[in-house]
């Protein structure tokens, strides 16, 4: 009669390290050292985020002091120009320098001139306002330099009758002269009021024009 078979042994298990088998005895504090852990790490984040948000407000809070400190400085500097420049436009503006030209007060002028030096009768011709061009650059903002050609015929005595317009005229207005051609007549003999001399002169009455703002351009 054959044998049975043999039964296995049992496995004989290995004892559990001692942390595991002694982790009962620690559980609570491990798991409120966890507890623990966590909220300080999230109240570490939470930190940070607010300090960085802190930074964010007091970067911006800086840039618009910056921006404000740098609104006054422009605004001081604007009005020093003011004072220091006020005078002169206030001149240029009652000469009839800035703004649209007047043509009646040139006329005006003239004809004043013409009676308070008792000049000979004078003729003259105003053409169209054109843009004004100077040689080199000339900042003018907003505005623009723009003249009115004349040209002007005067009967003289003398020399000096050309010279006392032109000069009573520049207190009534701005004009740039762009020639004079002086040419002595065939003498009057004894008349007193015979002319010796005829100036034809061409003048550039000169305004400053602000100029219309740029179709679709907000005003």
């Amino acid at each position: 009669m054959s044998p049975g078979p043999k039964k296995k042994a049992p496995r004989r298990r290995l004892p559990l390290p001692y942390w595991i088998r002694e982790f009962p005895l620690i559980r609570t504090a491990a798991v409120t050292f966890a507890g623990t852990a966590g909220i300080a790490i999230a109240c570490v984040f939470a930190t940070h985020w607010h300090l960085q948000a802190a930074r964010d407000r007091e970067s911006y809070q800086q840039h618009l002091r910056n921006l404000a400190q740098q609104n006054f400085v422009q605004a001081e500097s604007e009005k020093q120009e003011i004072r220091l420049y006020q005078p002169q436009f206030l001149t240029l503006q009652r000469l009839g320098f800035v703004g649209s030209e007047n043509r009646l007060a040139w006329v005006e002028a003239i004809r004043q001139i013409q009676e308070q030096r008792r000049l000979l009768p004078l003729t003259y011709e105003i053409e169209p306002q054109q843009p004004y061009r100077v040689e080199g650059r000339l900042a003018t903002g907003d505005y623009q330099l723009r003249g009115s050609r004349m040209a002007l015929h005067m009967d003289l005595l003398h020399e000096l009758d050309l010279l006392y317009f032109l000069t009573d005229l520049r207190q009534r207005g701005v004009f740039a002269v762009q020639g004079c051609e002086l040419r002595r007549t065939a003498s009057a003999g004894n008349a007193p009021l015979a002319p010796s001399l005829t100036a034809d002169c061409v003048l550039n009455w000169l305004t400053l024009t602000r100029q219309p703002p740029a179709r679709g351009a907000r005003p």
